[in-house]
Order: C-alpha cells, then structure tokens, then sequence
C-alpha cells in the first residue's frame, strides 16, 4: 500500500512558518489581524481521521471559544474531541462521508454554539472579507470556520474545512489553520481565491459550500437532556420515523388527547433513532438550576398528560420534553379538536422560562435533524 508524508504545497500559497510567512503574520499582528490566532493556536490539534476535518475544526473552536461539553470526556474532565460530536449523526458515517455544512451546523448547535451559516450565492466577497476581518480581530468570539474545495486552490483532495487564524489587510490573505497538518501546513491565502473555493457546487447537496461564524451561548444550551443519534441512522432514520409517526395516527383514529399520546408514545417506543441523554452528572454547578428546572416542568398540565401515559421505554421527563420538541407536523393527521386541546396544554406561554428553553433546545436540535438535505460532504482527503 502507498504510504504519505505530506505534499507539498502550491506556490501561490504562502507557508506559515516560511520567512515570507512570518513577514505576514508580524504585519498582520500589527494591524489587529491576528487577535483569533492565539487562542485558536493554543486548541489547535490535527484532525482523528482523514474525513473528521469538519469534527476537528469544530472541536478547535468550540475549545476555543471556551464551551462546557457538558459531558466527560475521560476521567473527571470535561472537553471536546472528536468522539463527541455525534448529536445528529454517528462517528461511523462521518468516516465514511465526511459532514455537510449544515450538519456542522447542528453539531454546533447541539454542543453549545450558536452557528451562523453564509454561502457565497448569497453572499459577495466583500460581505465575506467584513466577516474575515471582524473574527480576525476579535478574541475568538466569533469564530471562523471555512468550508471550500481545495481543488481551486490547487491542492489535492476535495471538500475539506479549516479555521481561519488570521487577516494580512495590506496582501488581503487569510491565514488557514489547516486542520489536517499531516497533508498541509498552516498557509496564506489570497481572500479572492479563499472565496472562490467556497463557490463549486457540491455534487451531493447541489448546494456551494460556505462558512461558518460560531459564538458561544450565555448560558448552556441544555441544563438537563440533549439529543443525540443513536443507532446506523442520523437524520435520514429520524425523518422515517416521523412519517412512520404520522402513519399511525392516520390509520389508526383518535378520538381524544390521551388517546393520541398513548399511541403516539407507543409508536415513537419501537426504535425510535433520537434519544434525549440526561446531563445533571456532569454539570454539578447547574445542579441547583437542574433541579428546579425538573420541579418546574412536573408542575406542568403537559407533564400531567404525558406522565399519565407514559410507559417503558419512556420515562416522564424524557417523554414530556421529547412531545414538547417534535415538529408541529407530527400532530397534523389528528383531529382538530384533539390538535387544540394538545396546543392548549403545551403552549409555550403556559411554561416556566426554564422548562420553556430547555424544550426550545431540543426542538432546534431536531429541527435541524429534519431540515438537513442528503448533504453535501466532506469527502476524505487523500
């Protein structure tokens, strides 16, 4: 079998640690172009796997920009790396297709960032170098990832993603911190042809490729339960089951709300490819927000409903949050009257702010499960 070690880079593009490189990178610091670089430059770690590039520039940011997994990582510590980004789809598809940049996307969502996607059909150059100038300016937050094909930029491999480390405002280049250092070195780009490298459409999603601004949240995305893939599926498995949802209580007439949750908590139980994971262990200084948050959400009419229903595998809190967050569409093939007398009991002004944003966070992390395309990837580098 071949083997490699690195190739070597395209002589438009302008190494990192070559004299030219460091020229850049003074100038740049300078002029404020370089505040993002250190602490992106202190999480910085070569990507897992040849097709964990969007994992890895993920996980450089979300560290960067200081975001609490929630979760332990090994031992008693909490951290990102790349084994646990797999809320909206498994590790094994990722090493088999890469990630699109809406599933990047989600995965930021899910682990604690708000993610701001821009794609080069809607947005100029010029919209691009303000976004490249305010985060390489800034102390990380917001953090740059960009999602292009390295083809225009006549390297080899496809779609790869990468955080931006810096601005040259004199040269209009972008420092990448190539996330796969066993290929590439960190390089100056020129910023037109950083821009043109997110246009090609990817052959999967129809769609170019893009960028991604990630800021951290005030407050953890979840105090208690976040939702994650389980199984082979991901978004595809999750969108069957809906309509299998849907199927059920079509075929199978309701004539009142407890009716309808039996049966639709009896039909969500068969393999139902999202769970909510409970995260009060790792987050102990939540833990009195935890406890009120579940006080608030047993004190609910929705709870009362779900809980009277409810029956292995689900457990009350887990059942009540999971109907709160499903899509409105699942309750379409239901009667009207017993839609309204489910509206009633669920509507969002009727719950506590604390029950109201943990449900609101799972319900984006399955709206974005339902919204993600058969997505462009990343393919693996080689």
């Amino acid at each position: 079998m071949q083997s490699l070690y690195r190739r070597p880079l395209p002589a438009e593009l302008v190494p990192f640690a070559a004299p030219a490189g460091r020229v850049l990178f003074d100038e740049a610091r300078a002029n404020g172009g370089m505040e993002a670089f250190f602490q992106i430059i202190e999480q910085f770690h070569t990507q897992a796997d040849p097709a964990f590039c969007g994992l890895s520039s993920l996980v450089v940011a979300l560290n960067a920009l200081g975001v609490d997994p929630g979760r332990l990582w090994k031992g008693p510590w909490r951290w990102f790396s790349e084994e646990l980004l797999d809320c909206c789809l498994p590790l094994a598809k990722v090493r088999e297709r890469g990630i699109t940049l809406d599933e990047f996307a989600c995965l930021a969502r899910c682990n604690g960032a708000s993610a701001e996607v821009s794609r080069p059909d809607t947005h100029t150059e010029a919209d691009f170098r303000a976004v490249v100038i305010a985060a390489a300016g800034s102390s990380v937050d917001p953090a740059l990832i960009v999602a292009y094909d390295r083809r225009v930029l006549g390297q080899t491999g496809e779609g790869h993603y990468s955080p931006i480390g810096g601005y040259h405002r004199a040269s209009d280049q972008v420092l990448i911190l190539d996330v796969a250092r066993f290929k590439y070195p960190p390089h100056w780009v020129p910023l037109p042809a950083l821009y043109a490298a997110t246009r090609p459409v990817d052959a999967v999603t129809g769609r170019s490729r893009g960028w991604v601004l990630l800021r951290r949240n005030e407050r953890p995305a979840s105090l208690l339960f976040t939702a994650r893939c389980v199984g082979d599926g991901g978004f595809e498995t999750f969108s069957r089951a809906l309509d299998e949802i849907r199927a059920v209580l079509a075929r199978e007439p309701v004539s009142d709300l407890p009716s309808a949750l039996t049966k639709l908590l009896a039909a969500a139980a068969d393999g139902f490819p999202v769970v909510l994971e409970r995260r009060a262990l790792a987050l102990r200084e939540h833990a009195d927000e935890a406890e009120a948050l579940l006080a608030d959400l047993r004190a609910t009419d929705v709870y009362a409903a779900v809980a009277a229903r409810a029956s292995a595998p689900w457990d009350a809190d887990v059942a009540t949050l999971l109907l709160l967050a499903l899509p409105a569409d699942v309750w379409s093939p239901l009667p009207e009257h017993v839609r309204t007398a489910w509206q009633t009991v669920s509507a969002l002004e009727r719950l506590p702010l604390a029950v109201r944003t943990e449900s609101e966070h799972i319900h984006r992390q399955l709206a974005d499960l339902c919204s993600l395309g058969r997505g462009g990837t990343c393919t693996r580098c080689v």
